[in-house]
């Protein structure tokens, strides 16, 4: 969090909270929702400046409570997640996973493929959701806990057994389980919309 941030939070410690302002779509891109009305769903417009982007990167946090926010001076502005808390993509060298936020992302815990094909891990930063561009090429680099590819294993996968998987000399063997798209928030353990 920027030292800025941190001074503003002491001087102004009571400033309420504001609700319905800013989601992360899918994709990995924030979004203003001028109206206040982000629980709604709507779209909302891309935020494309890069140094608004880059302040919003260092100061995105969240609550014990699994409430995703982007602290705005002394304001937390809580916010509507479409997908996941970060957004995972492949480096530039297509080796290792980046949040959104450009943070490496070190080690897989968990690996997580909902019912409609989504692969989400959880990472040290938080859960994530593999920017769809990047999870074809990912998932043919994964192999199984003794080497076999992944995609040539998925078949005996089962609800109640997972499956360990590695990224050879990035990740290691994490378990991989399946899961339905609605309960990815409660068990993965954040709230998608959260309300005041």
């Amino acid at each position: 969090m920027d030292p800025s941030v941190k001074d503003a939070i002491a001087r102004w410690p009571d400033v309420p909270a504001v609700f319905g302002w800013l989601s992360l779509d899918a994709r990995g891109r924030w979004r203003l929702h001028p109206q206040g009305q982000a629980a709604q769903g709507g779209a909302g417009e891309s935020i494309t400046n890069a140094q608004i982007l880059g302040f919003i990167n260092r100061n995105y946090e969240h609550d014990d409570a699994g409430r995703w926010f982007f602290q705005n001076g002394p304001q937390r502005v809580f916010l509507r997640l479409d997908a996941a808390p970060y957004v995972l993509r492949l480096d530039d060298d297509g080796q290792a996973l980046r949040t959104h936020t450009d943070m490496p992302v070190t080690a897989i815990r968990e690996w997580w493929l909902d019912d409609a094909g989504q692969l989400y891990a959880t990472t040290a930063q938080g859960p994530g959701i593999v920017l769809d561009r990047d999870l074809a090429p990912l998932m043919e680099r994964l192999v199984t806990a003794d080497g076999k590819p992944l995609l040539e294993s998925l078949a005996p996968l089962h609800a109640a057994q997972p499956l360990r998987i590695a990224l050879p000399g990035i990740y290691a063997a994490a378990p991989l389980r399946l899961i339905e798209r609605e309960a990815i928030a409660a068990t993965l353990g954040f709230q998608a919309n959260p309300a005041p």
